[in-house]
């Protein structure tokens, strides 16, 4: 049937593709996520940090005039040097007694696996201060010691309180302490490594020495760094005791001071804790650096360094508020 001329045709408007967007892209505005609880939490802990920054600056008990003149006093800086010294010889020989007690454990000799497990058990049951208390009272049991045929005649004697000086009682006694807990520390590196390593250096024939010093051993490193830093903190800390041996650390520095001067003991103890959290910082940065270039091969990309970390920061805090700025 035709329609009359003239006539309007309606025609029913066809509804948009659904993948048509209802605005232009240039339009279109991404809003970021509001997170009111990270902001909160946020602000509540600068208001603390702040709170605890301001009482430690405006509290006079803290004596920040007698902090500073104490700090590079020459007598707190060679307690600084006597602490260092400690814990640089102490953290070598404990790190190779470790090492030769963790091998000693791994051993097929139930002797040597006997002997070091009893070594292991007891250095870290006795408590340290006692274990220097007993080496610097061992003249008592020992006057002389000798060298000869064992359960026979002696061939070169010598008298112990001449060798056993107090910075050799303090290494020996650390030493010995730091060496039982870096054994479990190198024995769980090893255990560490997978087990195709070791056989697979085995199927090449290479000798036990070889495989140990160039394939087990770096690897391990990757699981021995992080732990072994711990000790190293902790025995950085343990050079306190040496104090109890007659031997002016750090903190027996401070101690003497304290006694001498008793209106300054709070300074005192300001400046020995300031020495520490450097010390402590110090090692950790060495740890880092050690950490990545250990991981070199495990890890498709390196962990940043801080600077990276920092520039990273800057970039991301200036794009967000470039996109805070444009909303």
């Amino acid at each position: 049937m035709s329609e009359p001329p003239g006539a309007a045709v309606s025609v029913a408007e066809a509804p948009p593709p659904a993948d048509t967007p209802s605005k232009e892209p240039a339009a279109q505005r991404v809003l970021p996520l509001r997170r009111p609880g990270r902001w909160i939490a946020t602000a509540v802990v600068l208001v603390l940090a702040a709170q605890f920054v301001h009482g430690l600056v405006s509290n006079p008990f803290y004596q920040w005039d007698r902090f500073g003149y104490w700090f590079f006093r020459p007598t707190i800086l060679d307690g600084l040097l006597v602490t260092l010294e400690v814990t640089v010889y102490s953290a070598v020989l404990g790190l190779l007694g470790g090492i030769l007690l963790a091998l000693a454990r791994l051993s097929t000799s139930p002797v040597l696996r006997a002997v070091s497990w009893v070594y292991i058990w007891a250095l870290r049951s006795i408590p340290l201060i006692v274990v220097l208390l007993f080496l610097y009272n061992f003249s008592a049991l020992y006057r002389t010691l000798s060298l000869g045929v064992p359960f026979g005649p002696a061939f070169l004697a010598f008298d112990e309180s001449r060798l056993a000086t107090d910075m050799v009682v303090a290494v020996i006694g650390l030493s010995l302490n730091e060496a039982a807990y870096a054994a479990e520390v190198v024995r769980g590196g090893i255990l560490s490594v997978d087990q195709g390593q070791h056989e697979a250096a085995s199927a090449l024939g290479l000798p036990k020495r070889y495989q140990f010093r160039r394939i087990v051993f770096p690897q391990a490193l990757r699981s021995i760094t992080p732990n072994y830093v711990n000790q190293l903190i902790g025995l950085v800390k343990s050079t306190s005791l040496v104090f109890y041996v007659s031997l002016l650390d750090l903190f027996g520095t401070a101690q003497t001071m304290g006694a001498t001067y008793p209106g300054d003991i709070v300074p005192l103890l300001l400046v020995v804790t300031a020495w520490y959290l450097i010390l402590t910082s110090v090692v950790s940065v060495i740890q880092f650096y050690v950490e990545r270039y250990y991981a070199r091969g495990a890890t498709r990309t390196l962990p940043p360094t801080p600077l990276q970390k920092l520039r990273a920061g800057l970039t991301e805090l200036r794009a967000r508020i470039r996109r805070e700025a444009a909303v």
